[in-house]
């Protein structure tokens, strides 16, 4: 038998603090990484998103040459009385007024087919990292912080690309345009132009700051919110049963309370910002205007070069208070990628090692071979907190077809071994192996294929009885859902359903009783055909009748496959070939349900518990 390897070779261990936007690093407002890394997602459009940049560059400078050809047609045909140079002129600027707005109609068409793209781009792959990470992810990252990167986070990013970044790029290109017109009409006044930006800059500069902030701890304070309207969706019974309307109600309204107080601060900080701007932009029309006229009356300056120049001036300025709306925008885009971002490149605890081989399934070779698998674990030491373990130096071993009861009070351990043999969670010391292969050589997926599990807390999806049970083999057919059924000598109370097998079960299977969902839990299961079987107190959801109807059916299951049995019911444990008794996440007793019993010691008095427990019910 192989001897331990190393577990750095096995697998790759991360630490990650216990939640993972506890403590943001410094929000980066304008980072263009990300920038760059969003538009990897628009590959599958590149053409486009070329066009759509040809586009915008040609847009940018037609806004000036509007203001410019205006200019161009007051100096001449107007000036000239040339009516035929004016109705030619009207002509001309007729025509580049059309192809401007027909751009415009192209170009946000193709923002808003991009910023779908890159949107459908970043769910998608949210969410199927969030399908490889193992289970330790889920009990570190709350639910409600993965739907706000999904939803908020997401259409902020979408607006930034759609409006945010195409507009700025605009607004920027009108700038420079009509910076170049009129640096070649008159330079001595573009000269007080340039000399009066370092003010708009100043300006911008100390805005910026309170702007990311507010608009971060905007972003934060609504992704609390969303965990926390998760959390009381969920919770929905515990809240109105122990009457918590009230008191969840108010830490709620705290919340959106707080929430609501970072917009406030962004809004009013934008809203001195953006007037601000506008008020200086006036301001230095009023300057070109004090300057521009000196020069005229000097004739330093022709009347016509000034009326291009503040024609354009006002192509120049005008932008400035749009880029000061914008900018707010980006900011909140910036920190949706960032959290998003985060999001997807957490890297898993742990993952299948590089080497790992898929778990040889006997059967396929040799039909009439045995169904179960020998499942071992030796001198195991497990804790979801890699400094307090609840497993201590376990070791037993489940051979083919046996069936194992794991019993023990609650938090003994029981669920853990659960976890370990069905590789959600690996061993922080020891091994577990699977037909003698440690398991981390094994692959998760075909080692999953071999097994079937069902939980004490069941867990159904929208849709019918019929796609529910077949979710473990989506190739069955009708027929072997309905033997596999039978088999549990359920059918008939599956096909009692108002629909029989095609009733909707609703979210979460709120249309069917408890033990109805359990019954559907276990065809799942068993459709699989698995070589190990994993029952976590699967039974505890199902009324005394139901199981006695089940637990004949179940035993002839069992045989020839690997079960482990979390107890709940005396039947289960009378029929266990060998009983691990846990306490504190230590092997205390082992031996058969009668062994034990002679033996008169833990495991005597659990059980004069459970006949208690049993007769009471």
């Amino acid at each position: 038998m192989s001897s331990p390897k190393p577990l750095a070779r096995a697998m790759t261990l991360v630490q990650h603090p216990r939640d993972e936007d506890a403590d943001d690093e410094q929000f980066k407002p304008l980072e263009w990484g990300l920038i760059r890394r969003l538009f990897t997602y628009t590959a599958p459009i590149k053409s486009k998103v070329i066009i759509l940049v040809i586009m915008t560059i040609v847009r940018s400078a037609q806004l000036p040459a509007l203001g410019w050809l205006m200019a161009v047609i007051i100096k001449g045909p107007i000036t000239g009385r040339d009516f035929a140079g004016l109705a030619w002129g009207v002509a001309a600027y007729g025509v580049l007024a059309l192809t401007t707005d027909g751009l415009f109609h192209f170009r946000q068409r193709f923002a808003l087919e991009i910023g779908e793209t890159v949107v459908n781009g970043l769910r998608a792959e949210i969410f199927t990292k969030m399908l490889r990470q193992p289970m330790s992810f889920f009990h570190r990252i709350k639910l409600g912080r993965i739907i706000g990167r999904v939803t908020s986070d997401v259409e902020a990013v979408r607006t930034g690309i759609q409006d945010v970044l195409f507009v700025s790029v605009i607004q920027f290109g009108s700038m420079i345009f009509s910076a170049i017109v009129m640096a070649w009409s008159d330079w001595v006044l573009f000269l007080v132009v340039l000399a009066l930006a370092p003010v708009l800059w100043l300006i911008s500069r100390h805005f910026r700051s309170r702007l990311s902030q507010y608009s971060r701890a905007s972003q934060e304070s609504f992704s609390r919110v969303t965990a926390t309207l998760a959390e009381s969706v969920n919770g929905i019974r515990v809240t109105q049963g122990f009457v918590r309307q009230e008191t969840n109600a108010g830490l709620f309204r705290s919340l959106l309370a707080d929430h609501a107080r970072y917009n406030i601060a962004l809004a009013r900080t934008s809203a001195i910002l953006t007037p601000l701007l506008e008020l200086n932009s006036q301001f230095f029309v009023a300057i070109l205007l004090l300057v521009g006229g000196g020069r005229v009356f000097h004739g330093d300056m022709s009347m016509g070069s000034l009326i291009t120049f503040f024609l354009l001036a006002n192509q120049f300025f005008a932008p400035i208070a749009i880029i000061g709306n914008q900018y707010n925008q980006a900011l909140i885009a910036m920190a949706g990628a960032e959290r998003v971002f985060r999001l997807i490149d957490v890297v898993p605890d742990w993952v299948d090692e590089p080497a790992a081989l898929d778990l040889p399934d006997p059967r396929t070779v040799n039909p009439a071979s045995g169904r179960g698998a020998r499942v071992e674990l030796r001198g195991v030491t497990f804790g979801y907190d890699p400094l307090r373990a609840v497993l201590h130096d376990v070791s037993f071993v489940a051979k083919p077809g046996q069936t194992i009861a794991l019993v023990g009070h609650t938090g003994s351990g029981k669920s853990s071994i659960i976890n370990l043999v069905a590789k959600f969670y690996l061993a922080t010391g020891g091994q577990v192996l699977v037909d003698d292969r440690d398991m981390r050589t094994l692959t998760g997926q075909s080692l999953h294929r071999q097994m079937g599990m069902v939980q004490q807390q069941n867990v159904l999806f929208s849709g019918t009885v019929m796609e529910n049970i077949r979710l473990s083999r989506p190739e069955a057919t009708d027929q072997e859902v309905r033997a596999a059924a039978a088999s549990l000598a359920c059918l008939d109370l599956l096909e009692a359903l108002p629909l029989g097998l095609q009733t909707e079960v609703g979210e979460k299977g709120a249309g069917l009783s408890v033990g109805q969902r359990q019954l559907i839990c276990f065809t799942r299961a068993l459709l699989a055909d698995p070589r190990i079987l994993l029952l976590d107190e699967a039974t505890s959801s199902i009324d005394a009748l139901t199981e006695a109807r089940l637990q004949q059916a179940l035993q002839k299951l069992l045989v020839g496959r690997t079960s482990l049995v979390v107890a709940h019911r005396l039947s289960t444990i009378r029929h266990a070939d060998v009983v691990l008794v846990l306490d504190q996440g230590r092997i205390i007793e082992r031996g058969s349900h009668h062994e034990l019993l002679l033996r008169r010691g833990h495991y005597a008095a659990l059980y004069r518990q459970f006949v208690q427990v049993d007769d009471q019910g």
